[in-house]
């Protein structure tokens, strides 16, 4: 069934009202990319709507409504309702479906949120940035480095609601991954909320590894013979790309510290043993984020004092090119003067004499100032 069904059939049961006018705009909207097989045409936003039971995936349709009610008449298993940029009016129905709070929805609607951890009753709200590497040829003073998003969770004893907001971070490989570990999958809800942290920070690590090579990169031409040529933009892009990165990652620590350690309903101590482990991945990816960080200030520095040595040595060139260029301009200044007695003024090599003493005396320069570095 549509999903302009599933909202008329929620509008049956008396718990929503207007919902049709929502299906109408829901066909209005484009269609999100459906081509993973992991994904089932159910709306313009809604990704896939499936339940599980011991750990397999349960045939059937996917009507939403149906599906929630057959999980809660059998009393176990959940449903897992992933969504991708709704609209409010998109989520008016599953929300009060689920009985998710007003808070909550309008985070998961709005986005730009950091990374958080909630409680609102009995279900649990967690907000994850997801990041990815923008591939470039050449790292320049204005390339994209970290595209972010985010992806919005919503946890309950029967189901699970992912919101995701981006082009990039789709859910459908982890959701196969996740159906082919029937014992995971088994654990109930927390086990996919453990699943989408763990594939958040594993992105946070792969996006610092190529970060890292770009860094490299900047080092090896800030430290090559014509360092002090290198664009410091690039330098400025690249911290600018790591905060961005930083603010999705650091945030991250305390939401993860909670489910790690914190007694949550809806996650189970051996869930938490799982959360652990992400912890210590994420403290992995932070110490990389502030390594890069210290690293970069170095290259800045590094490149500023190698511009102010190469300004210096310009300006003795510059010096010692104007301490020899003095002497003739001495020397041709005072027999310019054009008075009647001045020494050697009739005299038959005058000229050839003041031009051989010019000369001496620009050379003993030169030498002076090449053995001393300056030329």
């Amino acid at each position: 069934m549509s999903m302009a069904g599933n909202l008329r059939k929620v509008t049956s049961l008396g718990r929503v009202g207007g919902l049709r006018r929502v299906a109408r705009l829901a066909r209005r909207r484009p269609r999100v990319d459906l081509s993973h097989p992991a994904r089932s045409p159910l709306g313009s936003s809604v990704v896939n709507c499936v339940s599980y039971r011991d750990g397999a995936r349960v045939p059937g349709g996917g009507d939403l409504v149906d599906t929630v009610e057959r999980v809660r008449k059998h009393g176990d298993g959940f449903v897992w309702l992933g969504l991708h940029e709704p609209t409010d009016q998109e989520f008016a129905g599953i929300a009060e479906l689920f009985e998710l709070h007003p808070l909550a929805v309008e985070d998961a609607i709005e986005a730009h949120q950091r990374p958080k951890l909630e409680r609102y009753d009995e279900t649990l709200f967690a907000v994850f940035k997801t990041v990815c590497y923008v591939e470039h040829e050449e790292l320049t003073a204005t390339s994209e480095v970290v595209n972010t998003g985010e992806i919005m969770v919503f946890v309950g004893e029967d189901f699970v609601i992912t919101v995701r907001h981006g082009m990039h971070g789709s859910l459908g490989p982890l959701r196969e991954e996740l159906e082919a570990d029937a014992l995971q999958l088994a654990k109930g809800p927390a086990a996919v909320l453990h699943a989408i942290a763990d594939h958040v920070v594993d992105d946070y690590l792969n996006v610092t590894d190529a970060v890292q090579a770009d860094i490299d990169q900047v080092e090896t031409d800030v430290f090559s013979q014509d360092g002090a040529r290198t664009d410091p933009g690039r330098i400025y892009q690249l911290k600018r790309e790591l905060l961005e990165l930083k603010r999705a990652v650091v945030p991250l620590a305390r939401p993860i510290e909670e489910l790690s350690t914190r007694p949550i309903r809806v996650v189970s101590s051996e869930i938490q043993a799982y959360f652990r482990d992400v912890s210590d991945h994420l403290l992995r990816a932070k110490e990389q984020i502030a390594a890069f960080d210290e690293l970069l200030n170095s290259i800045l520095q590094a490149h500023l004092a190698q511009v102010t040595v190469a300004q210096n040595e310009d300006m003795r060139k510059i010096t010692a090119w104007a301490a020899i260029v003095a002497v003739p301009t001495m020397v041709c200044g005072v027999y310019g003067m054009n008075f009647e007695h001045m020494p050697e003024l009739h005299w038959t090599f005058g000229y050839p004499m003041v031009l051989g003493v010019i000369s001496v005396a620009c050379l003993v320069l030169y030498r002076g100032f090449r053995r001393s570095g300056w030329l």
